[in-house]
């Protein structure tokens, strides 16, 4: 198939200023280029607030439809969310095809899912998030053409009414359920094995992956792209004092990362909510490192696992000059300059870990011991 041939757009409210039109731009096409598509030209909009017909001016939006159809366009990709009749009118008066961002960030998704698991709780995102743009008795029929934003459980599974989506959601939460259940299991066996669990956490793209060959010895994939992982992979941290520890490599977070998400991958992040340690791994190579910590701390709040213990681990070190170490050091006193790629400074990160692991046991074998004798 061939590469869609993508126009960026990139809404900017005007009352925020926390991001650069240049840190999203550059966000919007990583996810751009992670779904395959091919940049294009893009374009900014500045604007007060979302207008209910188009999101932006009806002005701007000809203006795109201009510069679209003149790169040679066939896809628009905004950075915002679009409602039905949001993504329905722009379509119609471009005659292009439109995709949001939760949009492309599950066409990535169904992209990565390799696992049953993973798959089940894609289908299940992409349907959600279908369901409010079914029109009469189909859906909207450029989302059944092929390419970006087109990928999901398939024409025959779309073509059914809304009655039939909504029940094979309530098949896809039971089958979730029934893995939820087994994964608590699998947890169980391995509390009784006294193995203690670490959870690589961070926004994607952070070398989660990287650091999880490094201090295991696996050989998980690693990309250059936004959500690589999706299905979390789980190896033995061989350590000098023999402690039990399984390191769990997870799915990236992102800026505001949709609520559809987050409660169809319930099944996967229970691997975070559920760790015993959270490693959080941040590029300190990256501009936006600071707005990227932040974004993870509200998925740990919307995941009631802000209270979690963390270490924070400040990756790439290697790629920074004395003067922005110092600065970073300042900025997060509490983190461990690492780079997993050239090794630098893991011993300490795992000596961190351990001792950090220690305190969680002593402190669960003073309580328990407290409880019997009550």
């Amino acid at each position: 198939m061939a590469r869609d041939q993508a126009f960026l757009v990139v809404v900017r409210f005007k009352r925020n200023r926390l991001r650069s039109v240049e840190d999203l731009t550059a966000e919007l096409s990583e996810l751009t280029r992670s779904a395959g598509g091919r940049i294009v030209g893009h374009v900014t909009a500045n604007i007060d607030r979302p207008t209910p017909d188009l999101f932006i001016a009806r002005g701007k939006l000809f203006e795109i439809r201009e510069q679209a159809e003149r790169n040679g366009a066939n896809l628009l990709i905004f950075n915002v969310d679009l409602s039905a009749v949001q993504g329905r009118n722009i379509e119609q008066a471009t005659g292009l095809r439109a995709v949001d961002r939760t949009g492309i960030i599950l066409d990535i998704f169904a992209r990565r899912a390799q696992s049953h698991a993973g798959r089940l709780q894609v289908e299940l995102a992409q349907l959600n998030y279908l369901l409010p743009r079914l029109i009469g008795h189909g859906v909207i029929m450029s989302r059944l053409g092929g390419g970006i934003g087109t990928r999901g459980p398939g024409e025959q599974k779309l073509e059914v009414d809304r009655r039939k989506i909504r029940e094979r959601i309530v098949r896809l939460k039971g089958e979730l359920d029934k893995l939820k259940i087994h994964q608590r299991v699998v947890r169980s066996s391995r509390k009784r094995k006294d193995f203690s669990v670490v959870a690589l956490i961070g926004y994607t793209n952070a070398g989660k992956t990287t650091l999880l060959n490094e201090l295991t010895g696996a050989a998980a994939l690693v990309e250059d792209k936004f959500f690589a992982t999706l299905d979390p992979t789980t190896r033995v941290l061989h350590n000098k004092g023999g402690t039990k520890i399984l390191v769990t490599d997870t799915v990236g977070f992102l800026r505001d990362l949709p609520h559809t998400l987050i409660e169809s991958f319930r099944a996967t992040l229970e691997e975070v909510t559920e760790a015993d340690v959270l490693v959080h791994v941040l590029d300190i190579a990256d501009s936006a490192c600071e707005q990227h910590y932040g974004s993870v701390g509200k998925v740990l709040e919307d995941l009631n696992a802000i209270d979690r213990p963390t270490i924070l681990a400040l990756n790439k070190v290697d790629l920074l000059d004395d003067h922005a170490i110092h600065k970073i050091s300042e900025q997060f006193p509490d983190g461990i300059l690492i780079s997993a790629q050239r090794r630098t400074s893991l011993d300490c990160l795992v000596d961190r870990i351990l001792a950090r692991v220690k305190e969680i046991k002593t402190a669960h074998n003073a309580e328990s011991f407290h409880r019997a004798h009550q």
